[in-house]
């Protein structure tokens, strides 16, 4: 356990309910009821959360995979409390040494233009060529 915080893989239902607190604080994923959340956990692959000492989910992530080309990683977030002390650093370094991933040959995510820095020191880059970003929402 380094700087009083450890890694999870497995989340309880009380873990379940920090995370939809958690979410309930950012733009990107307020809104999302707790079902959705349980939901959410159950449909990724890999999931890894930090707890500190009394169990509190601090920092967490989750990844939808193939497990060979493509790794999505979602919800990259971290306590408000905790924000600075390198539980996002953590974070993405365990999923990317995560045994299951070693072999996937792309990491991808979506983030804003100012977190383009913290994600560029893990190799991830914008210059995608002529690929975008399509979406559908489903009615």
């Amino acid at each position: 356990m380094v700087g009083g915080m450890r890694p999870i893989y497995k989340f309880t239902e009380s873990h379940v309910q920090q995370l939809h607190v958690l979410y309930q604080k950012e733009w990107w994923t307020k809104g999302r009821s707790l079902e959705e959340t349980s939901r959410c956990i159950a449909g990724s692959q890999v999931c890894v959360g930090l707890v500190d000492v009394k169990d509190n989910l601090v920092a967490f992530t989750r990844v939808v995979t193939d497990f060979t080309f493509k790794a999505l990683i979602f919800d990259v977030i971290v306590s408000d409390v905790e924000r600075g002390s390198g539980l996002g650093d953590r974070v993405i370094r365990l999923i990317k040494d995560h045994e299951l991933l070693r072999n996937v040959r792309h990491f991808e995510l979506y983030c804003l233009p100012e977190l383009y820095g913290f994600y560029k020191r893990y190799g991830f880059s914008e210059d995608l060529g002529e690929i975008r970003l399509m979406r559908c929402v489903n009615t």
